[in-house]
């Protein structure tokens, strides 16, 4: 499948301001850009450095004024999707080293607070039964409301309050994951499906040695998605970090089959 992406930000910044966007889909296997363009006006500092795990490009620019920038991209995907259901967890003693990160607490995923739970109501079940069973449950259970949460709502706020939005659906399936030893991050994507279009959150678990895309919020799926990046929650891949007042003039963000 090839997704056609068009992305653009309206942003003021009163003063000289550092500004740290990821906004582009990555260039890594699963995924590959056939054609990509970036437009933004003329700044005082443009830089790209490594995303997270060097998963995509993360852009420092330094700017003051009218921040106007248009990113648009074809992605065709190539992502092995299958059924998680009967896939193992890997004992967390043979872990390869650079997903231990993410079975430990991360500021939105208090996931020390979830493993009594996990244990109790789904003790049963073992690696992506388990996963599944947290994505059927939050389906269930945690309504999808648009401007329901906040930049520091964390998992047990979702869990507790019982609505939110992609990031908390990511967020509490991450946690629960991380309270069941399996290795979890956040993956900011572009999703074909996803409603209202816009930036979209979900979560990405590691079985059987490999690292599978899941939505808790069952808008998109694995195989019409775009990556942008990861991290252990919504911290690490924001689209846009302004270290400075930033002013939201617009946004629009637009995901469609080629």
């Amino acid at each position: 499948m090839q997704l056609s992406i068009r992305t653009e930000l309206d942003y003021f910044f009163p003063d000289p301001c550092d500004i740290l966007l990821e906004l582009e889909a990555a260039v890594i296997p699963e995924q590959a850009v056939l054609q990509a363009q970036l437009a933004l006006p003329a700044v005082e500092h443009f830089a790209r450095v490594p995303g997270h795990d060097t998963i995509g490009d993360r852009i420092w620019l330094r700017h003051q004024g009218q921040l106007q920038v248009t990113y648009t991209g074809l992605v065709e995907i190539n992502r092995f999707v299958d059924d998680i259901a009967p896939l193992a967890a890997v004992p967390p003693h043979q872990l390869p080293g650079e997903t231990v990160q993410y079975l430990l607490p991360s500021r939105y995923c208090p996931s020390y607070e979830f493993q009594s739970l996990v244990n109790d109501d789904f003790g049963r079940l073992e690696g992506g039964a388990r996963i599944n069973a947290f994505r059927q449950w939050i389906g269930q259970h945690i309504a999808y409301i648009p401007g329901s949460s906040g930049s520091e709502t964390s998992a047990m706020e979702t869990y507790v309050g019982r609505r939110g939005v992609c990031r908390d659906f990511a967020h509490l399936l991450i946690t629960m994951a991380r309270a069941s030893a399996i290795p979890a991050r956040f993956a900011s994507v572009y999703g074909l499906g996803v409603t209202p279009q816009d930036f979209h959150a979900v979560a990405e678990v590691f079985l059987a040695g490999c690292w599978y895309l899941v939505d808790a919020t069952g808008m998109s799926s694995a195989d019409r998605m775009a990556k942008i990046g990861v991290g252990r929650d919504a911290a690490d891949v924001s689209f846009l970090t302004s270290y400075g007042t930033a002013i939201l003039n617009r946004q629009q963000v637009s995901v469609s089959e080629a």
